[in-house]
């Protein structure tokens, strides 16, 4: 048997050709500038932060300048000659007078006092209310109010009220509480700041004249910003 022979090839012998690969390509989401909601909502965050930062600075370095102290009240003398229930408990007489200081310790702010509302309470019940006259108090400064209270007003009163106010006209002390509403502004050399509301809160235990013989007791007063 003959071998069999196989063809001669004329030039060079690649093999089949081979099909180009595909590439896949994910396509993902591109990185565009942030908008709506929430991106608003960060940037009105980052201000009011950057704001708050800003004033936290501006009012620290304000105390380390100024180093600002409390305006600090006083009730150093109340006169009560007068505090009678009449018509079956429903009105009150009173004749009521204090003694005030008001001392600013500050050496650079001073305060102006554009109006204050004092008022006189008996067991929560509002029974006298006087005005007194503005005024400007200077630096490192004591000011002496003197408001008076007298006349008569409706009261209501609980039995039990009553019994106590009775009780303390014949200890010949009563507990009444002072408020001054105040609307004031500080001045810090050129500058006025905006107006303030604080309260003043005075509790005090005032001696009645015609039966006590106890000296009223000086009573420092709080203040409510």
């Amino acid at each position: 048997m003959g071998e069999s022979k196989q063809p001669i090839l004329n030039g060079a012998f690649y093999g089949p050709s081979v099909p180009p690969q595909q590439s896949y390509h994910r396509h993902g989401r591109g990185r565009g500038l942030c908008c709506g909601p929430c991106c608003l909502l960060g940037f009105l965050f980052k201000i009011i932060i950057t704001i708050v930062v800003m004033i936290g600075i501006v009012a620290l370095v304000f105390w380390l300048i100024f180093r600002p102290t409390e305006v600090k009240f006083h009730v150093v003398d109340a006169t009560l000659t007068e505090f009678n229930l009449t018509d079956n408990n429903n009105q009150i007489r009173y004749n009521l007078a204090l003694d005030m200081s008001v001392r600013n310790s500050n050496k650079r702010i001073g305060v102006y006092y554009d109006r204050i509302e004092a008022r006189a309470y008996y067991e929560n019940e509002l029974f006298a209310t006087t005005t007194l006259t503005p005024f400007y108090q200077g630096r490192k400064n004591t000011t002496m109010l003197r408001p008076v209270f007298q006349g008569t007003s409706t009261i209501t009163l609980r039995d039990s009220e009553i019994t106590t106010f009775d009780r303390e006209k014949n200890d010949g002390n009563f507990n009444i509480d002072i408020r001054l509403y105040l609307r004031i502004r500080f001045k810090v050399n050129r500058v006025k700041t905006r107006r303030l509301k604080p309260k003043i809160k005075c509790d005090l235990n005032v001696p009645f004249n015609r039966a006590s013989t106890v000296a009223f007791n000086t009573k420092r007063c709080k203040i409510d910003y």
